[in-house]
């Protein structure tokens, strides 16, 4: 048990994912959106753009075809959720 239990955390902290957690859109660039995607993959719908410095509350995290996609809501309108790539992510 407590080799499943330092195997997950090690995985929180390598991806930097918590459950829960605070974080802003950072590296969109300028003239760029951050799409917020209906499930973990470039395949799934885009349900909104998001510009750097969007508040989100992260959730959980997955790896999907080698990048690391984190389940987000938008911190002041918590309604609206979805599926982000990690590495545009920043602890607030």
């Amino acid at each position: 048990m407590r080799t499943h239990l330092a195997a997950l955390l090690a995985f929180i902290v390598v991806t930097g994912c918590a459950v829960s957690s605070d974080a802003v859109v950072k590296g969109a660039g300028p003239d760029d959106l951050l799409k917020l995607r209906e499930g973990p993959g470039l395949n799934h719908k885009i349900i909104i753009g998001l510009p750097d410095g969007t508040r989100l509350t992260r959730q959980n995290c997955v790896t999907n075809s080698g990048r690391v996609w984190c389940r987000v809501s938008l911190t002041d309108r918590p309604s609206i959720s979805g599926y982000v790539s990690a590495e545009y992510l920043a602890h607030r």
